[in-house]
Formats: structure tokens, sequence, C-alpha cells
């Protein structure tokens, strides 16, 4: 039989078609809308057992009721989790842990993108602070479920926009320098890639397999902080506001987190940046096309160092958070 040809117009749910996941737990941050709502309706096709995590306990029952209400394989269930406050990143860690013995996929799928400047609960600038630091607590404290799994997959969802800025460690909350919210995106994005190489050099030997996708141009909630004027500048939409034909569906722009998180073809291949159901070509600068991602973005280095320094901003807001764990 002739293995299926994915790619750019793959959807989630193509690519679980011939996908097991009956006895699988997943978490999805950010699950009851956008591509989260997609990639938690294909892993519950495909037969797992899903928690939506994110904050707005109300949208989540609904996404959850109407994934459930089809009477799919698997079950989706809802969990509260605000990725800006390290509180309830732990509180939803230790709830998660006591209910589950094990956990085989987290996709760290949750973002902020583009918004004024603003701080986390904790004091962090909001992106970094939400898209990176929340997620990383959160990984984090949920690796002894994950390596309970004996062969759990985390995919991190970064972006075209890493290729925005490198992680500026010298001064990751815009302390020294003007403020600007599409190189605070990208500093956020390059840095959900770094986790994902650190993951693999970490933890690849103990069975868990980490990936880092750019999901593809969608038009989602995503947007929300841009202005009409900016989102029609760069292209997406028309005057009318048609979107450009070129971004994919958001069932599209789910499959390659689907496909990182369930592929038995990225078996023993962690630690690399994904795109189109497919790998992406490491560049050393940005090119004229945004396709593919540049080496800072998968530097081993950059992500031993990245690991570390959010382990020591963590700590300094919250001594001990993560004393007994990894």
């Amino acid at each position: 039989m002739t293995k299926p040809v994915f790619g750019y117009r793959t959807t989630a749910l193509d690519v679980v078609a011939d996908v097991d996941l009956t006895g699988k737990n997943a978490i999805v941050t950010g699950g009851y809308s956008g591509i989260g709502y997609e990639t938690v309706n294909a892993l519950a096709t495909a037969g797992a057992m899903v928690t939506i995590a994110g904050r707005d306990m109300t949208r989540a029952a609904e996404a959850a009721t109407k994934i459930n209400d089809q009477q799919l394989r698997g079950a989706v269930s809802t969990a509260m989790l605000d990725l800006g406050s390290l509180e309830s990143v732990k509180s939803f860690a230790t709830k998660y842990a006591g209910n589950h013995e094990s956990l085989d996929i987290l996709i760290n799928n949750a973002a902020v993108m583009a918004s004024p400047k603003a701080f986390t609960t904790d004091g962090f600038e909001l992106q970094f602070g939400t898209n990176h630091l929340g997620h990383y607590a959160l990984t984090r404290l949920l690796l002894p479920g994950l390596l309970a799994s004996g062969g759990a997959r985390v995919v991190c969802l970064s972006s075209t926009g890493h290729m925005i800025s490198p992680v500026i460690f010298e001064d990751i909350n815009f302390e020294h320098r003007d403020y600007d919210p599409w190189a605070s995106y990208g500093q956020a994005k390059s840095a959900n890639s770094l986790t994902a190489v650190a993951l693999q050099s970490m933890y690849g030997t103990e069975g868990l397999e980490a990936f880092a996708v750019h999901p593809g141009g969608i038009m989602t909630a995503l947007q929300r902080h841009m202005s009409k004027d900016d989102i029609e500048s760069r292209g997406w939409v028309d005057a009318e506001g048609n979107v450009n034909e070129q971004f994919k569906t958001v069932a599209e722009g789910a499959s390659t987190s689907t496909w990182a998180a369930t592929s038995p073809q990225l078996t023993g291949k962690g630690g690399v940046y994904l795109e189109d159901c497919g790998f992406a070509e490491v560049c050393e600068s940005r090119p004229q096309i945004p396709k593919g991602v540049i080496s800072y973005a998968v530097d081993k280095t950059a992500a031993d160092r990245l690991w570390k320094v959010s382990e020591q901003m963590i700590e300094a807001k919250i001594p001990g958070y993560f004393s007994g764990g990894h």
C-alpha cells in the first residue's frame, strides 16, 4: 500500500486517516479555537483522550461538546490553564499528573501575537512570557508523565515570525530597547523552536521526541491585536476582506502539528523544524519568500542557553518552582 503524500493543502483529518491513538493521552493548549480546535478534533477522531487546556472555560466547554457530540473514538475534556500565570501552570500540571499516569502528546499551541506592550501575572513581557515561558514551565512540569509514556511527542508551535528576531538574551523583557510587537513575537517564536531542540537534546534518549512546527499562514483570532489596515498592507486580505488565496484553511493549518504528533515517519527524527507536513530547510538569513527556518532558531548552543535562562527567570520569581522536577 502506497504511503499518502502530505503537503501544503493536507488537512489534520487527512493526517490521522490511518492513525490509531486509542489509549493515548494528549493535551492541546488553546485547543478551543483556530488550529488548536482542528488539532483536538483530529486527535480525538484517531482515538486519543484529549484535554483542551486554556483560559476561557466557556469556549473550551463548547468546543469539547461540539467534538464529543460526533461520538468519535476518542473523547475531549477541558482544564483551566493560564499560560501567563506560573501559578496557574503549576496548578494545571499538578492536577493533570494526579489524574493521568502518563502523557503521550503535548501540543504547545496557544499564543498571542503582536500585542501591545504588557506583562504576565509574574512580570514577564507578555509575548515571551506567555508563548515561551508558560509553555516551557508547563512542559517541564509534565516531563515525568511524558517520560513515563515511553514514546511521547512534544510539539512546539513556532512561525515564520521567528525570522523577525532571534532571542535577544541581553534584553528579553525589552527593558533597554524600545518595545516592538513584532520583534517580541519573533523572539518568542524563535524561543518556541529552540525549546524543541533543547528537549530533544536532553530527553531524546529517554524516548521523548520534540518538534518545532510552522503551521502556515492562516487567518484566525491570532490576528486580533492587528488593525485592519495592517492586515491589508501585508496582503493577507484585500479591501473587501477576502483572505489571500495562498493562505491555508484552519484545517490545513492544523495538519503539520497533527503530523508531528502522530506520524510514524518521524520516529527517531526529533529536534527538527517542520512545515507543510515535511522537513524545513535551514537557512542562514531570512529568504525573500519566508520559508524554512533560520539557523539561530535551531542552534543547539542557543537552545541550551535558553533552557537555563528560562529556568533562572522563573526561579527568580518563584524560588523552588521546579524543585523535585526535571
